[in-house]
């Protein structure tokens, strides 16, 4: 008889399992321990991490504490005080439920916790490493509880060897933070990091707290939010449209005070948008649904970010009319009245009207299996041979671009160097500039003429020769949020290059002693904030070197744009500076920037 081969897995080994469901980073932890923290009554939370998380997070409250009995129970699986039937799982309210996270915590990393309720004397300290107790034993602490993780995934090294950089988890901690932060105004939360405090958030009202996470200029650019409804109220805000930025960042769902992604709601939201944003805009929100617990299902992922309702469609709907009737007010869309009874309605019709048959046209002559004489294999592999010959014909790697430059524009520029300043310009729709060569008709775009020449100026400058900076008679302060301050302070040494004087200013904030001579015309707080969006959205679309993303940042938010009306000298000037540059026919990010018409084409047009 064959032996068994089917086992209980030990202990240690399925929590360490479980582990990899709930923990995937330092984040994770971050969240669990926060969400623990907030059940537990905590008003005020203070969040001390080392290595972005890898080395230590502590976390330490005011919340209700622990007796002996439970601060060893909460370390075992599936151990709760939230939920003691499967019915309870439809009339949650509190954040963790399961009875998994400390568990799967402790599996893989070594913990102490100190514990105390406000009745006792002394409070209880446990020892955890790997998943076993080391020690229990009394001791002294305030009230509230303290929970220290050290050394986070020692015992299995391959998880750890998947972490990003301190940056990238330090940014993945702080989002966690604000997503626990935004819809819990009445606590105190305080980020220390490395021995630096980079956020302290008091208590307040949800603007308060908006403008503590993102800068107060977040204010003028959010339109409030709140309908009450039978089924659901929503409250919160939303960006107005001409805010609206290129990256989907500061977008935050809210369901009875649980930060949720939600697909379908989302839709909504862009939706209401239609036509409002441009393409590849995105706006922000925040945004809170609030209804009974019974008509949404919260346990359908490990880390509970996902929610399903009983009613999807309903929330949608109230959802989109929502913004829509908050964007009508600040007029700048169609308002929708909930008293019309119109949502979701369709229109029933003119009474008396006919309405034809919707008529089909189709070639009733067409066969789909013939298509004309069939290709051999030989010929079909020939055929495949010669198209991957030319697939990749006109492109070569070259400086801040991989096409080669076409013929008809690169003897365009052959042709512009020698004339120099002697061809003849004029400005067409304030956008283009438009010049003659060899009776050929030659057609920039003038941005991303400017563009290109802002850029390679930039990049062609090295740390010994750094472009000349001019001190602001004024120094101007920016408050950023967390993400972006750590972002800045990381970019500091380049932007000196590059001739911007700037300097960290307290927490999150920065401020501009100098700028380049060249921005003197510019806001600069409207400009350094947008070479730091732009700078971000290049981060997105592809990897870049940071002094190489730096300067297309740059290039892109003081360059010349559409709309600006030049002089027939500063068209011919930008010309001359366009056709000196390394790559004159594209822009940093591959786009075209002049168009050649040739004269035969224009004659051959009108022989029509």
């Amino acid at each position: 008889m064959s032996e068994n081969i089917i086992a209980l897995l030990p202990e240690h080994v399925a929590n360490q399992i479980a582990a990899g469901e709930v923990v995937q980073r330092p984040a994770s932890v971050v969240k669990e321990l926060l969400e623990n923290a907030i059940d537990a009554g905590a008003t005020h939370l203070k969040l001390i991490i080392k290595d972005a998380g890898k080395s230590l997070i502590q976390l330490i409250d005011n919340g209700n504490g622990m007796n002996p009995f439970d601060a060893r129970m909460c370390f075992e699986r599936h151990a709760t005080s939230k939920i003691s039937s499967a019915d309870d799982l439809f009339k949650l309210t509190t954040k963790g439920f399961r009875g998994e996270a400390l568990a799967s915590i402790a599996a893989i990393a070594q913990v102490e916790l100190k514990t105390k309720r406000s009745e006792d004397v002394v409070g209880q300290q446990i020892i955890i490493e790997g998943g076993k107790v080391m020690s229990q034993s009394e001791c002294q602490t305030a009230t509230g509880t303290s929970i220290t993780v050290k050394n986070l995934f020692f015992n299995v090294p391959a998880r750890r060897n998947f972490l990003k950089n301190d940056s990238i988890e330090q940014k993945h901690i702080i989002d966690e933070i604000e997503r626990v932060a935004i819809p819990h105004t009445d606590i105190h939360f305080i980020l220390v990091s490395n021995g630096n405090e980079i956020l302290n958030l008091p208590p307040g009202n949800l603007m308060q707290r908006i403008k503590s996470l993102l800068g107060s200029y977040i204010q003028k650019e959010l339109v409030h939010i709140d309908e009450a409804t039978s089924f659901v109220n929503i409250s919160g805000y939303v960006s107005l449209p001409e805010f609206a930025i290129k990256t989907k960042k500061e977008q935050y769902f809210f369901v009875n005070n649980r930060f949720v992604k939600n697909p379908f709601l989302n839709h909504a939201i862009y939706e209401a948008y239609k036509e409002l944003i441009g393409f590849q805009s995105h706006p922000r929100y925040f945004i809170f649904l609030e209804l009974d617990p019974k008509h949404i299902d919260i346990n359908i992922h490990p880390t509970k970010t996902e929610v399903k309702f009983t009613d999807d469609k309903t929330v949608y709907m109230l959802l989109l009319s929502s913004i829509k009737r908050a964007l009508g007010k600040a007029n700048v869309g169609p308002t929708l009245d909930f008293d019309s009874g119109s949502i979701g309605s369709t229109d029933p019709g003119i009474p008396g009207r006919v309405y034809a048959q919707p008529k089909i046209s189709f070639d009733t002559t067409y066969n789909p299996f013939n298509q004309g004489p069939s290709l051999g294999v030989d010929s079909l592999q020939k055929a495949n041979k010669q198209n991957w010959d030319t697939l990749f014909e006109g492109f070569k790697t070259s400086s801040g671009a991989v096409m080669v430059a076409p013929t008809e524009e690169q003897q365009a520029i052959e042709t512009l160097k020698k004339e120099s300043l002697e061809f003849e310009v004029f400005q067409l729709n304030q956008k283009y500039i438009v010049t003659m060569y060899n009776q050929n008709v030659l057609i920039v775009d003038q941005q991303r003429a400017h563009e290109r020449i802002v850029y390679e100026h930039y990049l062609q400058s090295k740390r010994e020769s750094r472009i000349s900076s001019q001190q602001l008679l004024f120094p101007e302060q920016i408050e950023m949020s967390a993400n972006d301050f750590s972002l800045v302070k990381g970019l500091l040494e380049e932007f000196k290059v590059l001739g911007f004087d700037i300097e960290v200013f307290g927490k999150n904030s920065i401020v501009v002693n100098g700028a380049p001579s060249d921005m003197q015309d510019f806001n600069v707080i409207e400009t350094v904030e947008g070479i730091i969006e732009t700078y971000k959205l290049n981060t997105i679309d592809a990897k870049i070197e940071k002094r190489d993303n730096l300067c297309r940042a740059i290039a892109k938010n003081i360059s010349i744009k559409s709309g600006k009306v030049l002089e027939s000298s500063e068209m011919k000037l930008l010309l001359n500076h366009l056709i000196q540059c390394e790559n004159p026919l594209y822009t940093a990010n591959g786009k075209v920037v002049m168009m050649d018409v040739d004269y035969h084409d224009i004659e051959k047009f009108f022989k029509r």
